[in-house]
């Protein structure tokens, strides 16, 4: 947001780029949980790209994204970001020539400073983005551009130097202070991210997705259901995922044609989908594990649902398993 108005306010026609990975952060979770219901939802490339009154390409990248995830030259960060490699993908795509030129623009800019990301953004690695992607010196960085050399826009006149800044570090409180001087008053969690591979937890439930298959792949549902419900995992084989709330309920339902699904019949209580292969007696154990989350946990007995895709439900009456039964290490 404040690299595009630096770089608007000298004059300059600017329009974003926002990539979907798939593993975005924003519009999900917020807007399946009924516990956020009353939050704001918001596409937040949408809304800045609204409040700077400019156009903006949201690109779909899913597959091509893949290779990405699955095989990062520059490896991962703390968890499974392949935040480096993620850098140079992105500008790669958005400096290909043929888009650009298809769409007559000479630049690139972002709002990258050094020092502020540990993997990505990092005096040594400003260089190999700007390389790898094939952008080279045609990108710009607005925030931190008196901290590097010289660019294309900036030999050329196109953008002055002199209006451009030498942020860096991670302290958000030059970019707070710019903000505040340029009017913007409203933006995102400054020291957020939105990407799920940045989430140990999250990244742990993928790494347990690869495991069972034994494969690294994965399509765009699985890592859909990964940012949903509680993931329990009692054997290699199969694993359960519980819903935490009514919104969770819903979305999980949609999946009933491709995953067995157990419903409470005789309490409220979450729906839950399996995926893996269970045998007929590991349904039923499944069915006590689900139980155990249903508003009759405590009861002696209570009655599930359990539907095979493509086939009939059958109710079952079993006991819930006790919480003592439930333990730490199936928890994904």
């Amino acid at each position: 947001m404040l690299a595009t108005k630096v770089i608007m306010d000298q004059g300059i026609h600017v329009e974003g780029i926002n990539f979907y990975t798939g593993f975005c952060v924003e519009g999900h979770t917020h807007a399946i949980r009924a516990k956020d219901k009353e939050k704001e939802k918001r596409n937040n490339a949408l809304w800045v790209a609204e409040e700077l009154g400019i156009k903006l390409h949201i690109i779909e990248v899913i597959e091509e994204y893949k290779d990405v995830v699955l095989n990062p030259k520059h490896g991962y960060g703390q968890h499974l970001n392949p935040c480096l490699d993620c850098k140079i993908f992105m500008v790669n795509k958005a400096a290909a020539w043929a888009w650009m030129e298809e769409n007559d623009f000479d630049f690139i800019i972002t709002g990258e400073v050094i020092g502020q990301r540990p993997m990505s953004q990092r005096k040594k690695t400003m260089p190999i983005i700007a390389r790898e992607s094939g952008a080279e010196d045609r990108l710009l960085r607005p925030l931190c551009a008196k901290n590097l050399p010289l660019t294309l826009p900036e030999r050329e006149g196109w953008v002055d130097r002199d209006q451009l800044f030498d942020f860096s570090g991670r302290s958000r409180k030059p970019q707070i202070a710019l903000a505040e001087s340029l009017g913007i008053e409203e933006y995102s969690q400054p020291a957020g991210g939105c990407c799920f591979l940045t989430d140990k937890y999250y990244s742990k439930k993928l790494e347990d997705l690869w495991q069972s298959r034994g494969e690294r792949a994965y399509e765009l549902d699985d890592i859909m259901l990964l940012k949903v419900g509680r993931h329990l995992r009692p054997a290699p084989h199969y694993k359960l995922i519980i819903s935490r709330e009514e919104g969770e309920n819903h979305y999980l339902t949609g999946y009933q044609q491709e995953y067995t699904i157990i419903l409470p019949v005789s309490h409220g209580g979450p729906v839950t989908i399996i995926d893996g292969t269970p045998s007929d007696d590991e349904l039923l154990f499944a069915a006590r594990i689900a139980a155990r989350y249903s508003q009759g946990k405590d009861e002696d007995n209570v009655t599930m649902s359990i539907t095979l895709p493509g086939k009939e439900a059958l109710d079952v009456t079993v006991p819930p398993l006790a919480a003592k039964e439930v333990p730490e290490s199936w928890y994904v």
